[in-house]
């Protein structure tokens, strides 16, 4: 698997990164008890998961400062220390938590710089190979943000610079200062939106693309039913999405079902069928897969190089036209 993963290498962008197809996403990993959870995470099997990951051949890691507030980031900073491996460390800022566990944004000089020295901390590393606006919000702050990330580039605490969830007006704002590495939207079967013109401008503009969300969160496994919905935990924030209520979730479940006919002669999952739908797009550089232990990574790793034909994309388009939620 090693192998076939560094065969297939992907350059982000304007960079010197070069990337296995997906990536380990960390979101999940930061736990429970905090407003975009997932439910408790038991830290030594998230660490098992990483070292996994690295171990199949995945050589780049993404999570953010806001990730269980902070928690994230130092598991993952726990797992890599412990790992013969030396992925590619890709983290967010803009997302900050006050005393109270509540979320604020601010892309402020002041705040990015303490989050950066924050995250370097947590981390244990030097210097971060791609650090990313999480959200453009607030607004107005755009401008002040991407410039005090271009001097981070500059100071040599980051590597690279990249924007997340932006509009193609707020990239074209942020260009004006400093070149743009990447972006990261989500992006799937169930969320195609940004191929009409934010996909188009990053080709067009030598901006890389990592999705994320390329299973909506775990909804296009394979291992989703309505009574394993029904039981997530209070503070899975999956219970307010509406692709995991009806009248939506039923749709997405017989779509899962025809992911898994067309895996099935593979031998794959209908997740890797979900992550491979999304690779297929040429603006798309690598995908971000979210693993909370070691059999899910397993599960997964086939998505470094399974990709899909023509007729079978096809086949997914024509169903998702067809059966509108």
């Amino acid at each position: 698997m090693t192998t076939a993963a560094s065969q297939s290498l992907r350059t982000l962008g304007n960079s010197d990164l070069h990337l296995t197809p997906i990536g380990f996403g960390a979101w999940a990993i930061g736990g429970g008890n905090w407003e975009f959870a997932w439910g408790p995470q038991d830290d030594n099997e998230s660490v098992t998961a990483i070292h996994r990951a690295l171990d199949l051949g995945i050589n780049w890691i993404d999570t953010a400062a806001i990730y269980g507030l902070g928690h994230s980031e130092e598991v993952v900073g726990r797992a890599v220390k412990s790992s013969p491996h030396r992925p590619l460390i890709f983290t967010k800022c803009s997302m900050r938590w006050s005393a109270d566990r509540s979320i604020y944004r601010s892309l402020t000089r002041s705040s990015l710089t303490e989050e950066l020295e924050n995250s370097l901390r947590r981390l244990g590393v030097d210097t971060i190979d791609l650090y990313q606006i999480h959200w453009p919000n607030p607004d107005e702050e755009i401008e002040e943000g991407w410039e005090t990330l271009a001097k981070f580039r500059e100071q040599g605490k980051v590597r690279w610079i990249g924007v997340s969830n932006f509009t193609v007006e707020q990239m074209r704002r942020a260009l004006k200062i400093a070149p743009i590495t990447s972006l990261q939207p989500p992006y799937s079967m169930l969320r195609p939106a940004i191929e009409a013109e934010v996909l188009p401008f990053c080709h067009a503009n030598g901006i890389g693309v990592i999705n994320y969300s390329p299973m909506v969160s775990g909804l296009l496994t394979g291992k989703m039913s309505t009574e394993r919905v029904a039981a997530f935990p209070p503070d899975d924030w999956r219970r307010r999405s509406v692709e995991f209520n009806e009248p939506k979730l039923s749709r997405n479940l017989r779509l899962v079902e025809l992911l898994r006919e067309i895996g099935l002669p593979h031998g794959i999952s209908p997740g890797v069928v979900a992550v491979a739908w999304t690779l297929h797009h040429p603006a798309i550089t690598a995908a971000i897969v979210g693993g909370r232990s070691a059999a899910q990574v397993d599960g997964l790793a086939p998505a470094l190089v399974f990709r899909l034909s023509g007729s079978d994309y096809a086949r997914i388009v024509d169903f998702i036209a067809e059966n509108p939620a």
